[in-house]
């Protein structure tokens, strides 16, 4: 192949076959680490998370990447002169050795040459370039008029300027086109060249070396569209974050204590309440806490949990506390209140299953009527002890059609300390009604802490640094009330 521009600059001077040794290896070490990487993630499931599949475009094009490094340090090595030994110069090239048939896909089945000679009209194509382009050598190379006709109409013009400024005003070619093969296969092609001038400076012939880089542009695409997917996901997932966020602070109650309800009665509770969140701040959950002063002059207290994350559970979960609101203000009392609970989410658009614990107290009577769903059992702690209720009857919520619920009713003395929470407590190294009983425990275990206590809202915050420590999976809610 002729030099590029003149013959008379002066060539670099080959690299030290130790070097290019050196280089290789580094590259097949390179390589092999990155074969370990997609093998350790080769039983992961890539069609579902987009990360996945970002991670595995990447490594694909990194591969690629490497095998043309490889390759092209295994062509240096081999285009190097032998090392000279004492006394020996070196006489020349030697005899290229016997060619063998490259193995599909590798690097010189992709890379070909061709020279165009303006001069003689006559044409030189690399048996390489004949594979590219899926032409037999039999058939001839094609002219410079005629290559066009390979190349798809949208590329015709990028490479018919390419070629004019290479031939009129000199300078090098490099870009990019499609051509499609006889058999109906569609190929990117690389073109880099250079024109060759005679002794005047005019343009004598044109060379080129021209790089079949479809599988290298596929695997470039396929990491920016799964980088993108990936970037949609994460986008999609921070507005649903906002939105959920944004809900569950316009449906929670706005106050974390301390109150008291009924205000003004000999009798009244002195509440507070608190929202613990998960570890990982994504995962915003159904939980609720509530406290609604009643017209009758009685007041519900009410936890919760819907199954779920995101705004799919926050909705549902402003949707079920909306409706326990409204159907105790009617009068219902907490079991048929619970009934009706069930009911509506048995009916939901988008069925889930949920838990909950309501309790209505008459100051009056100092009577707490209570129902639950499937819920832990509220904590009462009563002269320096605690227990927790005994539970009536109560499936969880949206698990079976027409359940019914029973209810209990536990007389309340001043001083009375009721805990109601959520079961997200803890980190969920246990799971299921063993976390329920060891978060039961926990919060059994601060009543000596909980009767020396001033006020609710000092009980919710040795109850928070007692559960502090937990990498909760879940987010979670505590209420605390105290009979006045």
């Amino acid at each position: 192949m002729p030099s590029p521009l003149f013959a008379d600059h002066p060539s670099a001077q080959p690299p030290a076959r130790d070097t290019v040794e050196a280089l290789i290896t580094q590259a097949r070490r390179l390589r092999g680490g990155l074969d370990a990487v997609r093998e350790s993630s080769a039983n992961d499931d890539a069609t579902i998370d987009p990360q996945l599949r970002w991670q595995r475009a990447l490594c694909d094009l990194a591969v690629h990447h490497l095998d043309d490094v490889g390759g092209h340090l295994d062509q240096l090595r081999e285009g190097l002169p032998p090392e000279e030994t004492d006394g020996a110069a070196y006489a020349g090239p030697l005899a290229p050795p016997a060619e063998e048939e490259p193995p599909r896909g590798s690097l010189l089945s992709r890379v070909g040459s061709a020279e165009w000679n303006l001069l003689t009209d006559e044409v030189s194509w690399s048996g390489e370039l004949f594979t590219i382009l899926g032409r037999e050598p039999s058939d001839g190379p094609l002219t410079l008029d005629e290559l066009p006709s390979l190349v798809f109409a949208e590329d015709q013009q990028h490479l018919a300027t390419m070629v004019t400024d290479c031939l009129v005003d000199g300078r090098p070619i490099d870009g990019e086109f499609r051509v499609v093969r006889p058999d109906a296969r569609v190929r990117t092609v690389h073109m880099t060249g250079e024109p060759v001038l005679d002794a005047d400076g005019s343009t004598a012939c044109m060379w080129t070396v021209l790089r079949d880089v479809s599988e290298l542009r596929r695997s470039e695409r396929a990491v920016r569209e799964s980088r993108d997917s990936l970037q949609r996901r994460r986008h999609a997932a921070r507005t649903e974050h906002r939105l959920a966020v944004e809900l569950q602070e316009a449906v929670l109650p706005p106050w974390r204590g301390p109150l008291r309800f009924p205000q003004g009665g000999p009798v009244a509770l002195d509440l507070a309440g608190h929202y613990l969140p998960a570890a990982t701040s994504a995962l915003i959950g159904g939980d609720w806490f509530d406290a609604l002063p009643l017209p009758d002059t009685t007041t519900l207290l009410s936890v919760g949990d819907l199954t779920g994350h995101g705004a799919s559970a926050t909705s549902g979960m402003a949707m079920v506390l909306g409706a326990l609101r409204g159907m105790a203000v009617a009068g219902h009392r907490p079991g048929p209140l619970m009934g009706f609970l069930n009911q509506l989410l048995d009916s939901a658009a988008q069925p889930a299953l949920g838990s909950a614990v309501c309790c209505r107290f008459d100051p009056a009577t100092r009577e707490l009527e209570w129902a639950q769903a499937g819920h832990p059992a509220p904590l009462l702690f009563r002269g320096g002890t605690g227990r927790a209720l005994d539970p009536p009857e109560g499936v969880l919520l949206g698990a079976t059609p027409n359940a019914t619920y029973g209810q209990r009713t536990e007389r309340l003395t001043p001083g009375d300390l009721l805990v109601l929470h959520t079961d997200g407590l803890l980190s969920r190294r246990t799971h299921g009604p063993d976390a329920a009983h060891e978060a039961a425990e926990r919060l059994l275990g601060l009543a000596p802490r909980f009767t020396a206590a001033r006020d609710a809202q000092e009980c919710v915050r040795l109850a928070v640094e007692e559960f502090d420590g937990a990498v909760r999976e879940d987010d979670a809610c505590l209420l605390i009330a105290r009979v006045s």
